[in-house]
């Protein structure tokens, strides 16, 4: 995809170092941020410098390759485990972030000397990047037959191409059938607390010049009923082995809301997200982030300086759930770098 005419990946690296889109900054200013080590880069997928399903995935296999450029030869395999230790407990409800630290860490271990590995783990973090790109794109060639002239998409938080290494799962199809010439609108839920959709989807949108609206997140279901939603569109950060999707929290309530108004709710996720270990949505592990995103509010001043406010009384707590897990029966179908998938017949994708 393209900021300014000038085409960029999410994530990428260059010699060693993790090159990323700093995405706190969005939509005000448009910055890349430099992680020189393997540990630099685990911080920013905590922090979420870069965040979304297949981006923490590539990045996280890009800190293991790190570690291995890293290590000394006279220890290597025990820092190499240490770094795939810290990088697996930044974000621990994203299936990608697994696989490809599992996959990295596989090419390095196959391998009888430390060089070897390192040239190995570049390799695989590499061809790892390629592939998200690939199913991303395909995601959007298959889910844009779904999208005629004039339809009114609702997405939920971001996952477009700033949640993959390019073009994204749920705005890969949007995009896709807009470059084929049709005119598509996207209501932009904004995604609370940290307003993904706001800051990330609307500016995302903007670049492509997409018509498109942002909408506070109790709005959609008022949207559904009026008749002004054609089709829901998600993407998920573990789907489990039954077809449940988990994904930011607040999907759950769309996809009830979608179900009840006659509405087709989609998840746009590649194979990857799948977690075959996983049975139900009742076994992901759902991520509790700091009641600060929830009392507060970051945004830029009148005199364009960022600032933090706060929203709450200061004697107030907050919960803070990342993650709600949707229901298989809810979802209409799973939209794949395979093809279009009902939930209940995910399994055929383990068939080769």
């Amino acid at each position: 995809m393209t900021v300014g005419g000038v085409p960029y990946r999410t994530v990428w690296m260059e010699g060693g170092v993790v090159r990323m889109i700093d995405q706190p900054l969005l939509p005000h200013r448009f910055a890349v941020r430099d992680c020189g080590d393997h540990r630099a880069t685990a911080g920013a997928i905590r922090d979420m410098v870069t965040r979304g399903a297949g981006a923490i995935g590539v990045a996280a296999g890009y800190a293991v390759a790190q570690a291995a450029l890293e290590a000394p030869a006279d220890g290597f395999a025990a820092f190499v485990d240490r770094a795939v230790l810290l990088v697996k407990a930044t974000r621990p409800t994203a299936q990608n972030l697994f696989y490809c630290v599992d996959r990295v860490l596989a090419a390095v271990r196959a391998e009888r000397t430390s060089d070897a590995a390192r040239r190995a783990a570049v390799v695989e973090a590499e061809a790892l990047a390629d592939e998200d790109v690939a199913a991303a794109r395909r995601i959007g060639e298959l889910g844009a037959g779904l999208l005629p002239e004039g339809s009114r998409v609702l997405t939920h938080c971001n996952a477009g191409w700033l949640a993959f290494a390019d073009w994204g799962t749920a705005l890969a199809p949007v995009y896709t059938a807009a470059r084929q010439g049709r005119r598509v609108f996207v209501w932009v839920d904004e995604t609370r607390p940290r307003l993904q959709g706001a800051c990330l989807t609307a500016w995302e949108l903007g670049q492509e010049g997409i018509d498109h609206a942002i909408i506070v997140d109790n709005a959609a279901g008022h949207f559904m009923q009026h008749g002004e939603v054609d089709i829901v569109i998600v993407g998920s950060d573990r789907i489990a082995r039954n077809g449940d999707v988990a994904n930011k929290i607040g999907t759950y309530e769309k996809a009830v809301v979608a179900r009840d108004n006659g509405v087709p709710f989609y998840v746009a996720a590649p194979t990857s997200t799948v977690d075959w270990g996983c049975a139900s949505g009742a076994d992901i592990p759902i991520e509790e982030r700091g009641a600060e995103e929830v009392l507060s509010v970051r945004g830029m001043l009148p005199d364009g300086n960022m600032a933090e406010v706060s929203l709450a009384p200061a004697a107030s707590r907050a919960r803070n759930p990342a993650f709600d897990v949707t229901p298989a029966r809810l979802v209409t179908g799973i939209i794949t770098e395979r093809g279009i998938i009902a939930p209940n017949r995910l399994e055929d994708l383990r068939r080769p």
